[in-house]
C-alpha cells in the first residue's frame, strides 16, 4: 500500500520546514513524492469571480480545474476525510505522501518538538516513528536534529518504502476503506488479474481500479 507518514507537533515548532526538506530529500534520491496539508478550518482555493467558483456557486458537488500542467479537484464533503481516502484520490502515480498534520490517523508519525516553543509532546512516544527535536528527550523514540532531513529520509527508506514492493490489494465500499485480511487480498489480486489479463488490448497490467456503482432503491411508503 502507498506508504504514508505524518509530521506532526505543535503551532510554530516548524512542522513546514522540515516537511519542505523531506520532500527535497526524497526528491534528491529519485522518489516521487506527494504532499497533504490538514486544516481544521473551512477553506478556499478558488477565487470568487472565477469560471470554477461559479460552477460551485451553482450547485456543482464537485469542480475540476484542468490544464496541461496541473489538476486540481475542489469537492465537497460531509466529514474530515481520513489519510486512507485521500490516499485514494491521490492514485498510485506516487512512491510516498507526506502529510502535514493528522495527529489522530493511523500513519506513522514524525513528531516535531522545539524546546522553545513547546513543554511536551503532541503525541505519546508508542505513537511516534521519531522525532525531529533541538534537544535529548529520552523516551526511547529515534530522535534527530530539526535540519537531518537525510537522516529522517533513512529511516522512512529503511521503516516505509522498503515495504512498498510488495503487491497492493484494497478496497473502498461506499467511500470507506475496508480492511483486507492476506488470505483475500491474494484471492482477489488472482481473479481479477486473471479476467483483466485475458481481455484483448490488455498488456501488462500495473494497476487496476474497477468502479461498481448499484442503482439507488426506491424507498418503499
Amino acid at each position: 500500500m502507498l506508504p504514508i507518514v505524518s509530521v506532526v507537533g505543535k503551532s510554530k515548532v516548524g512542522k513546514t520546514t522540515l516537511l519542505e526538506r523531506l520532500v527535497a530529500e526524497l526528491k534528491r534520491r529519485g522518489y516521487r513524492v506527494a504532499t497533504v496539508k490538514h486544516d481544521i478550518h473551512s477553506f478556499e482555493i478558488d477565487q470568487p469571480g472565477k469560471d470554477s467558483w461559479r460552477h460551485a456557486q451553482a450547485g456543482s458537488d464537485a469542480v475540476v480545474i484542468s490544464s496541461p500542467e496541473k489538476i486540481a479537484l475542489i469537492k465537497k464533503v460531509d466529514h474530515d476525510s481520513s489519510l486512507e481516502e485521500i490516499r485514494w484520490l491521490l492514485g498510485y502515480d506516487f512512491d510516498i505522501v507526506l502529510a502535514e498534520g493528522f495527529k489522530r490517523g493511523k500513519a506513522p508519525k514524525i513528531e516535531v518538538y522545539r524546546k522553545a516553543a513547546a513543554t511536551e509532546l503532541l503525541c505519546s512516544p508508542s505513537e511516534l516513528m521519531a522525532v525531529a527535536t533541538d534537544e535529548s528527550l529520552g523516551l526511547g523514540v529515534p530522535e534527530y536534529a530539526l535540519d537531518d532531513a537525510a537522516g529522517l529520509a533513512d529511516l522512512i527508506q529503511r521503516k516505509c518504502l522498503a515495504r512498498h514492493e510488495e503487491e497492493e490489494v484494497s478496497l473502498l465500499v461506499n467511500g470507506t476503506p475496508v480492511p483486507l485480511n492476506p488470505f483475500v487480498k491474494g484471492i482477489m489480486a488472482k481473479t481479477l488479474l486473471g479476467m483483466v489479463s485475458a481481455l484483448k488490448g490488455v498488456d501488462e497490467v500495473r494497476g487496476l481500479d474497477i468502479f461498481l456503482r448499484r442503482p439507488q432503491q426506491a424507498s418503499e411508503d
